[in-house]
């Protein structure tokens, strides 16, 4: 479980050299059919989720965002994030891509 959610995610970074700024990584995922994913805040970078198959409720700062494949989240600096797979039967394939702000000048 990750982040003290529920059933298991598959995670592969997709770069295989540095992307460039502002990018950090680009990250395949498979929630686990009924699985979820605990709320964790977003530190260091903003996130984009692209949904890819199956289909979840994300839940950026507690306010619900169905997802279907071909969906798109944005989540800024700070957000709290929460995904739940809504299905029991098909995994949820996601894409996250992270990028870092600017450090403030």
């Amino acid at each position: 479980a990750l982040f003290g959610g529920v059933g298991s995610v598959l995670v592969q970074a997709l770069e295989n050299a540095p992307l460039p700024a502002p990018f950090t990584t680009a990250l395949l995922c498979e929630l686990a059919p009924g699985g979820r994913v605990g709320a964790h805040v977003q530190a260091d970078d903003s996130e984009i989720v692209v949904a890819l198959g199956g289909e979840a409720v994300l839940y950026v700062n507690r306010a619900p965002h169905p997802l279907v494949p071909g969906g798109v989240v944005g989540l800024p600096l700070g957000a709290t994030l929460e995904i739940d797979n809504a299905s029991d039967a098909v995994a949820f394939r996601y894409l996250i891509i992270k990028a870092r702000p600017p450090a403030a000048s």
